[in-house]
């Protein structure tokens, strides 16, 4: 929380506590084990001094959540498509009266009065302006002016706060107390658009009992983000193979419309949408897309995404190369032929110094986000307005918190490890997707390209919980693919030499499909007997010292598709491309043309779809050979059903779109 500690020093209320009620017990709220890098205590502040006392009240029915979602995603349900509004989502979580009274009688115990304090609009929070010494009295602590050493930033906190027992299970945390939340980063230059990778920083923090690294979060889509699809090399000119027989070394649309039986030009539904998410400096060329047209799709030359601009996201023209067009040309040139004439929303996320996270995006889509749980990490998240630098690239307006709509389907083709982010930040994110999907949307997240490894290669040592170096230590899952609320997509490849009327195997060229068991997520219900049949008939011949062996945690991936040998457009010449990042909008693809059938017939559209492909498996063709190797070791293998490498198989659209029809 951003104020100045003069200003409140010299705001003097004659305002005294009431004398702390002897039948309410103190308990321990929180405590802070040790100061954030560079914060020391400084002077004690006056008891006279105002501070703006913040109180996130426990929501309702989060333990419900998960029964939410399935009643209206589960295929058996009677509500099955009757998703919510952003309203009742709202009031549905939102503090119940019980808990709102209760934390105003506490206050009022102590001399706090009903004119002082005021409950925000999204109801989650209550204000408050009180002195230093009526806080002291009411959380039992004692307040003190923090400075930063480098940048001699103040910061009003305490080490330790209690509540009465009475309200403690009403209370999620209070601010300012332990929490550092206006987190200081040192000034840096502009981030050149020559590096390899953004830097992120060096220090760690324990957290799960594995180090998690401040700042992967809003370095996603930077040219060093092992996430990015892989460069195959250029095409040679003029030797473009777009015929069926060649889709064994070329991957075009034709061939995904050939390999999963889904037309072209499929009729468009004027409320169906389909969204792709780019994180700065990663950018499109439009020359690029027009290239890609001319050859695939003429009918689309001059054709252009809908453009959404989310905390300053801008199309860089800095520097064209595989590291910084890649990945959006990809995207675009696959998801707008695919689901033609279907309108496609860029989401662009992010300037060019802060970058931006998921979390980033969320926000943008779902307002209420930005303070649910106590609101972003800054070690993790960009910072809105820019805080540093300025000029071409630097974004100085307001961080956006609502204001976009969500398409009906978003896919993502970033990730993270799971081991770089903190249980407490992922469960955050992973609830607003199950929120969301409440909503009828739904996320499709690529799982990874290194296997059983994380991005990069990087493998768990299971003594220190450090990164190795790739050839030993525990397997890696990504995140999100492990949130039990998103889609997670998996890469497949035609078998060479193979026809695109065989079966597919699971990728091994360049790439191997992210996949594994979650450290961090139990098994959801929905995945439970799968997980079960998979451990029952396939069980992997590896220990505890090299993955998640309880058997009851999210598995990844959910489904796959295609990714391996796409032709792409790109800085005006036609490369191969490998990776999650093309099987992931290839999928996401064919779920909007599943839409686009059920919005024509007056049906919703398909939201969470989880719980109604796992009871259906027939949908996809199932992928039986191929492995996912890591860490040393061969990694999973291709099985039939469910497995750890390819989920539950690629998409068959006849099918597919004949159960989702057949649903209410």
């Amino acid at each position: 929380m951003h104020f100045s500690l003069l200003a409140v020093c010299s705001l003097l209320t004659a305002a005294v506590a009431a004398p702390a009620p002897s039948s309410k017990r103190h308990v321990v709220h929180e405590r802070r084990s040790r100061l954030p890098t560079q914060w020391r205590k400084n002077a004690k502040l006056h008891g006279d001094s105002l501070m703006p006392l913040r109180i996130a009240l426990a929501q309702s029915n989060l333990d419900r959540a998960d029964e939410f979602l399935m009643e209206v995603s589960h295929p058996d349900s009677p509500n099955y498509g009757k998703h919510w509004s952003a309203k009742k989502i709202a009031e549905t979580f939102a503090p119940s009266e019980e808990t709102v009274t209760s934390v105003l009688n506490w206050l009022a115990d102590y001399g706090i009065t009903s004119d002082r304090v005021k409950q925000s609009q999204s109801l989650n929070w209550i204000h408050v302006n009180i002195t230093v010494s009526e806080a002291e009295g009411l959380l039992n602590t004692k307040y003190y002016e923090y400075k930063h050493s480098s940048t001699h930033d103040t910061h009003l906190a305490c080490d330790e706060y209690s509540v009465s027992e009475d309200v403690r299970d009403h209370i999620d945390f209070i601010t300012p107390t332990v929490h550092f939340d206006a987190k200081i980063k040192n000034p840096r230059k502009k981030r050149s658009m020559n590096d390899n990778q953004i830097a992120v920083a060096k220090r760690q923090t324990a957290a799960a009992g594995h180090n998690v690294q401040p700042g992967i979060g809003h370095s996603i889509g930077s040219p060093g983000d092992a996430s990015l699809p892989k460069d195959g090399g250029r095409v040679p000119f003029g030797t473009i193979l777009s015929e069926l027989e060649n889709c064994d070394v070329s991957i075009v649309p034709d061939c995904l419309r050939a390999l999963y039986e889904f037309p072209p030009y499929f009729p468009a539904n004027p409320k169906n949408s389909f969204g792709i998410v780019e994180y700065t400096p990663q950018a499109y060329l439009p020359s690029d897309l027009d290239m890609f047209f001319a050859n695939f799709s003429p009918s689309q030359v001059g054709d252009r995404p809908i453009f959404d601009s989310i905390d300053g996201g801008l199309l860089q023209t800095e520097v064209e190369s595989f590291d910084y067009n890649g990945e959006s040309d990809l995207d675009l040139e696959y998801g707008m032929t695919l689901v033609y004439p279907q309108k496609v929303t860029l989401y662009q996320t992010g300037d060019l110094l802060e970058g931006a996270s998921f979390n980033n995006f969320l926000d943008a889509i779902d307002g209420s986000y930005c303070t649910y749980d106590g609101g972003d990490d800054p070690n993790q998240d960009g910072i809105y307005p820019d805080p540093y630098g300025s000029g071409y690239g630097v974004y100085k307006g307001p961080e956006n918190c609502g204001g976009f709509a969500a398409t009906k389907v978003i896919s993502t083709s970033y990730a993270y490890n799971e081991a770089d982010l903190t249980p407490f930040y992922e469960n955050r994110q992973c609830n607003e997707y199950l929120k969301l999907g409440l909503q009828g949307v739904t996320f499709v997240y690529s799982s990874g390209d290194y296997g059983v490894a994380g991005n990069g290669g990087q493998c768990i040592d299971p003594v220190t919980g450090n990164y190795t170096n790739g050839t030993y230590g525990m397997f890696n899952p990504s995140f999100p693919g492990t949130c039990p609320y998103i889609t997670s997509v998996g890469a497949t490849q035609v078998k060479p030499g193979a026809s695109v009327t065989q079966p597919e195997e699971a990728a091994e060229s360049v790439i191997y499909s992210g996949g594994g068991f979650s450290n961090v997520f139990s098994v959801p219900s929905y995945q439970k007997s799968a997980i079960a049949i998979y451990f029952a008939e396939h069980k992997p011949p590896y220990g505890p010292d090299r993955y998640n062996t309880s058997e009851h945690s999210r598995g990844l991936p959910d489904v796959s598709a295609n990714g391996v040998n796409y032709v792409i457009a790109i800085d005006g010449s036609f490369s191969y491309v490998y990776g999650t990042s093309a099987s992931t909008p290839t999928f996401g693809s064919i779920l909007t043309l599943v839409n686009a059938a059920r919005l024509d017939i007056g049906k919703s559209s398909v939201g969470f779809i989880n719980p109604t492909i796992y009871q259906y498996p027939g949908i996809f063709n199932d992928i039986t050979e191929g492995g996912n190797q890591g860490c040393g070791t061969p990694g999973f293998e291709a099985v039939t059903g469910w497995d750890p490498v390819t989920g539950l198989g690629t998409p068959n659209f006849p099918r597919m779109l004949k159960v989702f029809l057949e649903l209410p």
